[in-house]
């Protein structure tokens, strides 16, 4: 299995605007800045351990998501500059990490894995720390709306890499950048928020069309219409061309159904999850909920850490790379 990555090779077409006139010239000039020895590895965790910083920050001021709502107590003033700050160099780091793999001549598979990997995780992050601006008041937005936002991000994550699985390219979905394009905004949001307050997210912007109805039609906006279409119609310029790498339907969505062709039929995890709901639901345990919910996040999120390490450490070793560092192993 390992054998099939020598033959990989990185593919990516971003023909997003927005990217190639604005943000693609500013990372130009940043990359620059960067020493030759960084290893692009650790610019992409870099800018991935700013963005869960964020997340845990706000957990501290805001755990139950309240804080933003009139009449409670607020996070302070200062948390969203440093928020704001972080989120943007967070972004930039995001963006220039594959510059500088091509910068040092660095670039690998394992490179492209560990940069889409933390991607996927931020995902969840940004769409949660930015939440905290609108809150869960009279005035803000539902929990089961929340997690229907980080459905359709995962979506428009998912289906990108769905369309390069099936045509050997990665189309940077349009959506998805829009959305990541939009951190600069956010960045703005948060310290625009420590200026004037979070009272002023809940006063209508027009007629009566709060700021919290325009941050849920931006994602999902962006998700079906714009990278929803803009992924069919790669994947249909494949098809036409006859380009596509896998002839058969089956062979087509097999990624849409599991992350391996061959997925076992039982995961171990499901055994405490099914101990879990089990128990609560009989009522043997249902004054413990939360604390087997922590449990079971903290086990299942400690067995997804162990797996990407598992992961890395077998490329690392296969292509005799150091993950964080460009000295390769035969020169010590």
């Amino acid at each position: 299995q390992l054998a099939g990555f020598n033959k990989y090779k990185y593919s990516a077409l971003d023909t997003n605007p927005l990217s190639q006139y604005i943000m693609h010239p500013f990372w130009n000039m940043i990359v620059k800045v960067l020493p030759t020895w960084l290893a692009p590895n650790l610019v992409s965790f870099s800018g991935f351990l700013l963005v869960v910083f964020n997340f845990l920050f706000m957990v501290y001021f805001d755990p139950d998501f309240y804080a933003s709502a009139p009449g409670n107590k607020h996070v302070p003033y200062w948390v969203w500059i440093v928020m704001g700050i972080l989120n943007f160099v967070a972004y930039t780091l995001d963006g220039v990490d594959g510059k500088q793999a091509h910068r040092t001549n660095s670039s690998s598979p394992l490179e492209e894995l560990f940069d889409h990997g933390l991607d996927s995780w931020s995902c969840v992050y940004f769409v949660v720390t930015v939440y905290s601006n609108f809150g869960r008041g009279s005035t803000g937005i539902s929990v089961f709306v929340l997690y229907l936002l980080l459905c359709v991000v995962l979506f428009s994550f998912i289906l990108s890499h769905w369309v390069k699985y099936n045509t050997r390219i990665l189309f940077l979905p349009w959506g998805y950048d829009l959305i990541l394009f939009l951190q600069v905004t956010i960045s703005f949001v948060y310290i625009v928020t420590m200026v004037v307050g979070d009272e002023a997210w809940y006063e209508p912007f027009l007629l009566n069309f709060l700021y919290r109805d325009l941050f849920i039609a931006m994602i999902i906006g962006c998700a079906l219409c714009v990278t929803l279409p803009m992924s069919l119609l790669n994947f249909f310029r494949s098809y036409k061309n006859n380009t596509l790498q896998h002839n058969s339907v089956y062979e087509a969505v097999v990624p849409l159904f599991s992350p391996s062709y061959w997925c076992p039929a039982l995961n171990w995890l499901l055994l405490p999850l099914f101990l879990v709901v089990i128990t609560v639901n009989l009522g043997v345990a249902s004054s413990l909920e939360s604390v087997l919910l922590y449990s079971l996040t903290a086990v299942f999120t400690l067995a997804h850490i162990y797996y990407g390490v598992r992961v890395v450490k077998q490329l690392s070793s296969h292509f005799q790379i150091y993950p964080f560092s460009l000295r390769k192993p035969n020169s010590d």
